[in-house]
């Protein structure tokens, strides 16, 4: 892989596209965001704002087009391989192990950084055990930082929505991601909820020195946290600006806010 340059954007989407058949997803996508900004995608349903996201982490290969990841070509690359290269992500619909604990959900991510043998798996020798018990403590303490710790033995199912999505965020952080795509993280949340993610997303950026791009219909949570802001209709960019510019784009409000969004801030 290519040294990072400190001026090198984090992501760095070019002419992307995609086709479903006579289907155009995503027509000539283009995106750059830089180390730390917080940036939105929005758009109405169908826009093509996911599969935007599944291009990024490898669950689709693009019809044309590159994504840069530091400055590194990630096209062609299995989801797998862009986890361990630093990008993380979220799901439109929660994807959790949901008859596992929420200790075990977040150590199966933590097994990305386990460093023991096939051969310690099989026989649980000694450097199996010890790696295993830290493994289950830096989960441990990582749970403790996103207030699950005194959770970890309920099963991920049996949770409030809210403290679902808490979970899927913390999973996807303990790969160590550099980037973080969230995929309507308040999606069925109440507005107590929308304001503790707020707080969490704002915590995690800090934290965990993170560059973010979120995908969000509730406004109220992309005016307020969003620094940058791309607009999709139709598979194509139809809007950029900051969150008042957004607000009172005329192609904006037609598309997809509606003429109350001059007063969502």
């Amino acid at each position: 892989m290519t040294p990072v340059n400190p001026t090198t954007p984090v992501l760095e989407v070019t002419s992307l596209t995609k086709q479903f058949g006579g289907l155009r997803a995503v027509n000539d996508f283009n995106m750059t965001i830089h180390k730390g900004e917080l940036v939105g995608l929005i758009g109405p349903n169908g826009a093509g704002k996911t599969t935007a996201f599944n291009m990024i982490t490898g669950l689709y290969f693009p019809t044309k087009g590159d994504i840069q990841f530091e400055g590194n070509s990630v096209v062609g690359l299995q989801p797998y391989e862009i986890t361990r290269l630093g990008i993380g992500r979220t799901f439109q619909n929660i994807r959790l192990f949901s008859n596992l604990s929420v200790l075990d959900n977040v150590r199966i991510a933590y097994h990305f950084h386990s460093d023991y043998s096939m051969t310690d798996g099989i026989f649980r020798n000694s450097n199996y055990s010890s790696k295993e018990k830290e493994l289950t403590e830096q989960t441990q303490d990582f749970l403790e930082i996103f207030h699950l710790n005194k959770l970890e033995g309920e099963i991920a199912k049996n949770l409030p929505y809210g403290q679902q999505r808490r979970l899927e965020i913390a999973r996807a952080l303990a790969c160590n991601p550099r980037l973080l795509l969230l995929d309507e993280p308040a999606a069925g949340m109440n507005p107590k909820e929308i304001t503790e993610l707020m707080d969490l997303i704002h915590f995690i950026r800090e934290k965990f020195d993170l560059t973010i791009l979120l995908i969000e219909h509730q406004m109220r949570l992309v005016m307020d946290i969003c620094e940058k802001i791309t607009v999709l209709d139709f598979g194509e960019v139809i809007a950029r600006g900051t969150p008042g510019e957004i607000q009172n784009n005329p192609k904006v409000i037609e598309a997809y806010l509606g003429k109350g969004a001059a007063n969502v801030a």
